[in-house]
């Protein structure tokens, strides 16, 4: 059974549901950063998935990655599977701009995290459903 490893439960919103990742929203309104995480138990590494999942994590990652460079103008976005502090397997997307707080360094560890306004996270929230109008299920 899979489970939501405690740290990205305590820094993320649940947005929803492609067909093997769930998609995690970080709370750090300082940039539009995602996180797509395979519902998949005790792994830690992409190679460590079965060729299905691996190839399902790349249609995803693709797909979500098209969108976001559409819908949010970005001008360039950042895709890492980090995995030294929560070693569930997780891939980060974020959306960067030339004029962002670390340009064009990258952003981990940068700036303190600025959790959403309620206001801020319903726009977003309905930025994604305009986004996202295919083969993915709202958590909302």
């Amino acid at each position: 059974m899979f489970e939501l490893h405690s740290q990205l439960a305590k820094d993320c919103f649940v947005i929803g549901d492609f067909e093997l990742c769930r998609l995690l929203l970080m709370n750090d309104s300082n940039f539009s950063w995602f996180i797509l995480l395979p519902k998949r138990q005790n792994v830690s590494e992409i190679f460590e998935l079965n060729e299905t999942d691996q190839k399902q994590l790349l249609l995803e990652s693709s797909f979500f990655s098209k969108k976001l460079v559409e819908h949010f103008k970005a001008d360039k976005l950042n895709i890492a599977a980090l995995g030294n502090v929560v070693p569930q397997l997780h891939v980060h997307h974020v959306v960067r701009y030339k004029n962002d707080l670390t340009f064009p360094s990258p952003i981990l560890g940068k700036f303190p995290a600025k959790p959403y306004s309620n206001e801020e996270f319903d726009s977003l929230k309905q930025k994604l459903k305009n986004t996202l109008t295919q083969n993915f299920n709202f958590n909302f």
